[in-house]
């Protein structure tokens, strides 16, 4: 390298005799840093979503490449958070990509030492089999003075942060409809 080229290299010198006399762009940027792309750059598409994990509900960009989530990164364009995210919201990509997460329904058996792997139908079956049974034994048509109830107290529900209105709509119709009366929404806190 001779010495002409190692001045025309020098960051000061380009930030002089170039157009960024200030020296927040091209005079300032080194080779490698040149050479360097987005880690979204590559990516084949972008899904919208909402964070999972608190009741404010920040926009994200899910970036996928070949099937796969390459990146999570804020939504600009969401009016509640404007492309920011919280610790917890921004490391949320290890939550889908982490080799710990639980990909299957793990029950355990009354009495029972272990867990078992169910299908995801089985599991479904068992839940509607046991609100229908608490349901029944639960039941109640009438008070003491014969006033009509309608209403069971056997089971309620408690919905999480990350559920939107038109969720909560469905779940409040369908409890409703089964005559539950404890139906919630952690959403406010």
């Amino acid at each position: 390298m001779g010495l002409r080229t190692f001045i025309e290299g020098w960051p000061v010198y380009r930030q002089l005799t170039g157009t960024d006399p200030l020296g927040r762009g091209a005079a300032a940027q080194s080779a490698r840093s040149a050479g360097l792309t987005a880690r979204t750059e590559t990516a084949d598409s972008v899904a919208r979503s909402v964070c999972p994990y608190c009741a404010v509900g920040c926009g994200q960009r899910v970036f996928v490449k070949d099937g796969q989530v390459s990146q999570i990164e804020g939504d600009p364009d969401s009016p509640i958070s404007r492309g920011r995210l919280c610790p917890k919201g921004s490391a949320s990509k290890s939550l889908v990509t982490s080799p710990l997460r639980q990909t299957t329904v793990r029950y355990r058996r009354p009495y029972s030492t272990q867990w078992e792997d169910l299908e995801l139908d089985t599991a479904l079956d068992m839940i509607a089999d046991r609100m229908l049974a608490a349901r029944e034994q639960t039941w109640e048509d009438v008070d003491t003075q014969g006033r009509p109830l309608n209403r069971t107290l056997g089971f309620s529900s408690l919905g999480g942060a990350t559920l939107d209105n038109e969720e909560n709509y469905l779940i409040k119709k369908l409890f409703t409809a089964m005559g539950a009366l404890q139906i919630e929404n952690q959403a406010r806190i």
